[in-house]
């Protein structure tokens, strides 16, 4: 299965290309660019892109917006210091980081 993280960077210059990159670095660092869940073989990838339409939750204040396929989740206001979180979710170790919106954002 591929997991691919969506990462706006139309919003502020240069922060979501910051946290792409944080979330990069920190997927290699913690060993869970790719894994196991239940069985199946879980890469994933982060990938830059020009609007994800959500500049309602990231317009005031710092980070930026991304999803999280195929989960379908949505982040706002993600910034390169809590990108760490996020892999540790992702890998199963820790809760649901705060940053996470409900679809009903």
């Amino acid at each position: 299965m591929q997991r691919r993280i969506f990462v706006c960077t139309n919003q502020k210059s240069g922060v979501g290309e910051d946290v792409a990159k944080a979330l990069k670095k920190e997927l290699k660092n913690q060993g869970v660019k790719s894994l196991l869940v239940d069985g199946e073989k879980v890469h994933t990838r982060v990938q830059t892109c020009n609007c994800l339409d959500l500049c309602k939750h990231c317009k005031k204040g710092p980070g930026a917006a991304l999803i999280v396929y195929p989960e379908g989740e949505v982040y706002g206001k993600m910034t390169p210091k809590d990108v760490a979180g996020l892999v540790q979710y992702l890998a199963g170790n820790t809760k649901q980081p705060s940053q996470f919106l409900d679809n009903e954002s």
